[in-house]
């Protein structure tokens, strides 16, 4: 499955990805996750940097999924896949890591890697498109900056 235009815009949106895992007793484990980005055609790749639990998870089952949303276009998708934990030390770690070590910068300490081999890829929105049809994107927008108190940049804030 290849990770296509709407897919790279709505990750390079989001702000946080969920990854969910499963733990050994077999309970399902969501984990937000602040350093991510596509690589290549059909792989996400994830920073460790506090995620002890999610790769504990993951050397015991491999399987995930990974959601990420615009918050205020409500707009995202959740992607299935193969998970692979790529540790510091592996001779192909900083070429794989490059894109989330520039991301990062010398702040956030990057410990592992998870490639997500992608599998299925799935749209998902807010409920406010199907119970408000007649409503834009642009004024469902305007509708979350009011919500959650915010308003979006302009060239007079120096952006």
């Amino acid at each position: 499955m290849h990770l296509n235009d709407a897919v790279r815009d709505d990750i390079n949106r989001s702000v946080l990805c969920w990854l969910a895992t499963v733990d050994a007793d077999g309970f399902p484990t969501v984990s937000p996750k602040e350093m991510f980005c596509a690589y290549g055609s059909d792989r996400l790749i994830i920073a460790d940097i506090a995620s002890r639990g999610s790769i504990r998870n993951l050397n015991t089952y491999n399987k995930v999924c990974v959601s990420f949303v615009d918050v205020f276009r409500q707009k995202g998708f959740k992607v299935k896949g193969v998970a692979k934990v790529i540790p510091l030390g592996d001779p192909g770690f900083q070429e794989i890591a490059y894109p989330l070590l520039e991301k990062a910068g010398p702040d956030y300490p990057i410990r592992n890697i998870i490639c997500v081999q992608v599998e299925k890829v799935q749209r998902i929105w807010a409920p406010s498109y199907n119970l408000f049809p007649d409503k834009g994107e642009e004024q469902l927008m305007r509708e979350a900056y009011t919500l959650y108190g915010v308003r979006p940049l302009t060239e007079d804030d120096g952006s």
